[in-house]
């Protein structure tokens, strides 16, 4: 068709995307820098540097209370595909992918056996044209693998109902397969889309990479500071001019000191300068963790500063309303990705181009984002008892199960 904008085209916008995906990976693995402003570090420790893990807390946080729980109304059998292809990883795989890229990818092909083989590829390896309609891709491309320079080395480009796997250096494909889909068999798992960014946005924003470089910075002043506050400087003032010049070190551990007079009989003068306080560095570093918490939805708690709230499942809940929020909505766009990618792997297996309409009925269920603890479900089953005396049978089997979690 000629409405395609090619390989070349999506490997340029792939190239541009790929800088901001490293470097959110290297926020969430621990790895980024906190630059120095080269004021407060004496010569000598520029290099030492302070890890910050809060913004892989913020990522883990939200992608572990996240826990797909099947399709309901599974016409076309999706449960089944994805139970042959490892689903206790690659869901988890992919939101967690999806929260730290803002968006991950399903590769659907056809294996073998002639079931549907799914793969999980990261933001960083994979982009396309989506549709603003259904949110899957008309075209795509996506590196399957990279040699030990990080440089591509097999990449796969899709069209409606089309896949081709070239080599690098090769101009004819080494693999193509038809895969009957109206639609690329590259699948996005999107979170939080809008109309202006289709592809997502990052659970690591760039507010909480700012807060976590400061919060770096504050770590390294207060690692220097406490050098200094664990052997605060001394002086003495009065020695005569012909006195031996003691080792620092020495004159600070030493037991016993002995000094004596001057030319002119006088005693010397002994001090200590001021010890340095790690308050304000304390402080400091709560402030960033409270604009942290504020961002992401998480608690003082998460971050490791403890508030003495009580701990029952309520008191949990109540103070994560901010995630619990950021959670349903994460499970809405994720269940969306999850069902449309089993509208192409059904269309593979079958070899039929299915419409995307006929599986509207279809939806992703979730586990509870908080898990009820006895006396939450004393409570629940209170309002069960209540509920089904008004309308008889209201809450059966599975209600109860979406309440709960509870087989």
């Amino acid at each position: 068709m000629s409405d395609y904008k090619g390989i070349a085209y999506l490997q340029r916008k792939l190239a541009m995307k790929r800088v901001r995906v490293l470097l959110r990976y290297a926020f969430y693995e621990q790895k980024q820098n906190a630059k120095d402003f080269g004021i407060s570090t004496p010569e000598g420790l520029e290099w030492f540097q302070a890890v910050n893990g809060w913004c892989t807390k913020a990522v883990d946080g939200l992608a572990d209370r996240l826990q797909f729980d099947g399709f309901e109304n599974d016409n076309f059998m999706m449960g089944d595909m994805f139970n042959l292809n490892n689903p206790d990883i690659i869901f988890d795989s992919s939101i967690l992918n999806a929260l730290i890229t803002s968006c991950s990818f399903f590769y659907i092909s056809r294996g073998e056996d002639g079931n549907p083989r799914i793969q999980v590829i990261d933001g960083g390896n994979a982009t396309g044209i989506i549709d603003d309609f259904t949110n899957l891709l008309t075209e795509g491309y996506a590196v399957l693998s990279r040699d030990e320079f990080d440089q591509p080395k097999t990449y796969a480009y899709f069209q409606r109902g089309e896949t081709w796997v070239y080599e690098v250096g090769k101009e004819d494909p080494i693999a193509h397969e038809s895969t009957g889909a109206d639609y690329a068999a590259l699948v996005p798992v999107i979170y939080k889309p809008d109309a202006r960014r289709p592809f997502g946005h990052s659970r690591i924003s760039r507010a909480c990479m700012n807060i976590a470089l400061s919060a770096m910075r504050t770590v390294k002043r207060s690692e220097i500071a406490a050098e200094f506050y664990s052997f605060p400087q001394k002086y003495a003032t009065g020695l005569s001019q012909d006195a031996e010049v003691m080792d620092s070190w020495k004159a600070t551990m030493s037991a016993m000191l002995s000094f004596t007079r001057d030319d002119e009989g006088n005693n010397p003068t002994l001090g200590q300068f001021q010890q340095q306080s790690m308050q304000p560095h304390v402080e400091q570093l709560k402030a960033f963790a409270s604009m942290f918490a504020g961002e992401t939805g998480l608690t003082m708690d998460d971050l490791g500063f403890n508030t003495q709230n009580p701990s029952s499942a309520e008191a949990i809940k109540a103070s994560h309303e901010t995630l619990r929020l950021m959670a349903s909505k994460a499970q809405r766009s994720f269940g969306t990705s999850f069902v449309n990618a089993g509208y192409i792997a059904a269309c593979i297996r079958d070899g039929i181009a299915y419409k995307r309409s006929e599986v509207f009925k279809t939806r992703a269920e979730w586990l509870p984002v908080f898990e009820p603890d006895a006396a939450m479900l004393s409570s629940i089953g209170d309002g069960i008892i209540k509920l089904n005396q008004a309308m008889p049978d209201y809450i059966d089997e599975k209600r109860m199960h979406r309440l709960t979690g509870i087989e």
